[in-house]
């Protein structure tokens, strides 16, 4: 089986409209960012679908190329880094951002705004940087 392309193209929109959204707080300061409860839900929001989209391209990749199972979406990432599709650090650092979603979804309000802020502004390369390596495994004929 292939990898789908339209699958993983539109996942990675997905990614960058949210990424490109989240730039406007790149540089905001956090009483700012603390003060603004749209702001607050709709990082959080933005930071949740891009977690879901990495999800997805990960299960995708997968599942086609029968890498295993994961049972918990920060295995996944383990997996990923495991068949060298993406670095094991890179792994280790996706496999956070799925526990964050775990405490965005189910422990919503233990959230602490200033991390959602601390993650904007220092961890989004991560994703970059998960983005590039899905486009790199794909364009090999993976």
């Amino acid at each position: 089986m292939e990898i789908d392309q339209d699958v993983i193209e539109s996942k990675l929109d997905i990614i960058e409209r949210n990424l490109e959204f989240l730039d406007e707080f790149e540089y905001t300061d956090s009483e700012e960012f603390l003060g603004s409860y749209r702001g607050v839900q709709a990082a959080k929001y933005s930071l949740l679908e891009i977690t879901e989209c990495c999800i997805d391209i990960a299960s995708h990749i997968i599942a086609v190329k029968s890498m295993g199972r994961a049972e918990e979406y920060r295995g996944m990432f383990h997996l990923l880094g495991e068949k060298g599709v993406i670095e094991k650090d890179l792994a280790e650092r996706l496999g956070d951002l799925a526990g964050f979603r775990n405490l965005l979804v189910h422990r919503y309000g233990d959230v602490d705004n200033a991390v959602v802020l601390e993650m904007i502004q220092s961890e989004l390369a991560d994703v970059v940087e998960f983005e590039r390596a899905v486009v790199r495994f794909v364009d090999r004929g993976q």
